[in-house]
């Protein structure tokens, strides 16, 4: 019992602290420039978060598989390659795929490469832990970091353009806040959405 117990344990408070206890974008403040940059529409927030999640669970995964192949010296170009790798197919699936959401995330799709997130699970997780935890962490962090997103992408949208995902839901005389559309908006709600998560949080843990 104690072992079966142990199993299920582990990858829970990864999960947990994925989503929650270490959420990448409110407690490490990780990956802030492409919240801010690709959250005023809900469409951008998801590929970007799927992507995300994608990148950090493969390259991961690759990492825990040879990690006791890779050269001290040379892990950090080691992962880089893996990561640059699998970002390419993102890429190429959301050009082949999804061609007006890869032409509005632009270079941001790129830039998961040097995203701190997808490099900092490699060389804190995966490069210490077997494949099914490593798995485990890259899918918590990945969701961890697009659920904030997504948050943070429904508020802007429907404020700066009245629409979720493009139908429109706010009545035909809703004035668009300009200001959300831009940084300054997604600065704002961020801050609120970490502010509350953060609250939250705290507060669940206290309970325990």
């Amino acid at each position: 019992m104690r072992l079966i117990r142990l199993l299920y344990t582990k990858p829970y408070n990864i999960l947990k602290d994925g989503l929650s206890r270490n959420n990448p974008i409110v407690i490490a403040v990780l990956g802030i420039c492409s919240a801010l940059a690709v959250t005023n529409r809900v469409e951008n927030a998801i590929a970007m978060g799927l992507g995300v999640t994608f990148v950090i669970m493969a390259s991961s995964a690759t990492v825990s598989l040879v990690r006791n192949f890779i050269p001290s010296k040379v892990r950090m170009v080691t992962y880089m390659v893996i990561i640059s790798s699998f970002v390419i197919l993102v890429q190429m699936f959301l050009q082949a795929y999804f061609p007006s959401i890869a032409s509005a995330l632009g270079a941001y799709v790129g830039l998961i490469i040097t995203n701190c997130i997808v490099m900092g699970r490699a060389e804190a997780f995966a490069a210490k832990n077997p494949v099914k935890y490593t798995l485990v962490d890259g899918f918590a962090s990945g969701m961890g970091y697009t659920y904030v997103l997504i948050a943070v992408a429904v508020v802007r949208e429907l404020l700066a353009f009245g629409t979720l995902l493009d139908y429109r839901i706010m009545p035909a005389n809703w004035n668009n806040w300009v200001v959300m559309a831009m940084a300054p908006g997604g600065f704002f709600v961020l801050g609120l959405f970490i502010w509350l998560i953060r609250e939250m949080t705290h507060y669940y843990e206290m309970e325990e």
